[in-house]
């Protein structure tokens, strides 16, 4: 079996299947088509294959790098096999070589042997991080987790409301400040609340401010204070939320915030709205940041997690339909 095959026969089995080929469909038209085309000309050489390549994984915004590190693994695979012969085959080491790009995810989420475990949410305006935050808290709510969150985006007009909603809608405690006030107040409550209140998970939303360099890094260092004073080895997670539409810009985000922060994760959103899926690739490639969970849509369960086998296949799908 070779290794196209082998994620094929994952996928299938796989109760996400569905959501990750419709929340990557607009990538998958994109790449998976172009790869149909550059096939469908005949070619089973990997030099000629190669030139052609390089286009489609940067119009799939995995960015000029990554796609280096794709065409050259690739190359390598061909040459260990001495040539291509089929189409197929060239499919198999492409994604094998996809695959090997990505890597591990090196990360695993921490949680707090006793007491809350505590989770920080960072991003940018208009990234989704407080509706993803109560997507997670859906998430943990279904295994059976008690939840609260700490609405610590304090300047962004209308966030601290917005969370509140949602922690109605989800039957959620939500430690909320004022508009305006120091988010790290915000989270020392929180997690004085957390703690008195034998919560499980406490996921923050934080301020998503990117004014400058200097204030963002002072900013985040209070808030990791604070919070590990109240509870010991907290932040447990820092996840950084990313737009998927934003592409590569979203790359320049996560090397500020990574200057800055600790991350341990990205999440994206709005996968099912971009055909720039390749970002996932990208991120890991460039920066060793896993990503965690795929946000497909609106609704509360539209949050996945990230799995990279099932990522693969769905921006391939449109290929593997011609065979």
């Amino acid at each position: 079996m070779g290794f196209l095959d082998s994620i094929k026969k994952a996928f299938s089995g796989n109760k996400d299947s569905e959501e990750y080929l419709n929340g990557f469909s607009k990538t998958n038209a994109n790449l998976g088509r172009r790869l149909r085309y550059i096939s469908s000309e005949g070619k089973v050489d990997a030099n000629e294959f190669i030139d052609e390549l390089m286009v489609a994984l940067i119009d799939s915004d995995i960015g000029f790098h990554t796609a280096e590190k794709i065409c050259n693994d690739f190359l390598n695979r061909a040459d260990y096999y001495w040539r291509v012969r089929s189409k197929d085959m060239m499919m198999d080491l492409l994604t094998e070589a996809m695959r090997s790009v990505y890597g591990e995810d090196n990360k695993e989420t921490v949680y707090a042997e006793e007491g809350p475990t505590v989770i920080l949410m960072i991003g940018v305006n208009g990234s989704g991080k407080t509706t993803t935050c109560a997507k997670l808290a859906r998430r943990y709510q279904n295994e059976g987790k008690k939840v609260a969150m700490a609405a610590a985006d304090t300047f962004r007009a209308g966030a601290i409301d917005q969370l509140k909603q949602w922690g109605e809608r989800l039957d959620v405690p939500v430690v909320a400040g004022k508009d305006n006030e120091d988010p790290s107040s915000v989270l020392v409550e929180a997690c004085r609340y957390a703690k008195a209140n034998d919560i499980d998970i406490l996921i923050c939303d934080t301020a998503g401010r990117l004014q400058t360099k200097k204030n963002l890094m002072a900013e985040l260092e209070k808030m990791y204070r604070v919070v590990g004073k109240e509870i010991p080895g907290a932040p447990h997670n820092v996840w950084l939320v990313i737009d998927a539409n934003t592409g590569q810009n979203g790359i320049s985000q996560a090397e500020l915030f990574n200057d800055t922060a600790k991350i341990d994760g990205i999440i994206l959103t709005k996968m099912d709205g971009t055909a720039k899926g390749g970002i996932v690739l990208a991120i890991k490639s460039e920066l060793g940041l896993p990503v965690k969970y795929i946000g497909f849509g609106e609704k509360l369960d539209d949050l996945k997690e990230f799995d990279v086998d099932l990522y693969l296949y769905s921006i391939i799908e449109d290929f593997q339909n011609e065979h």
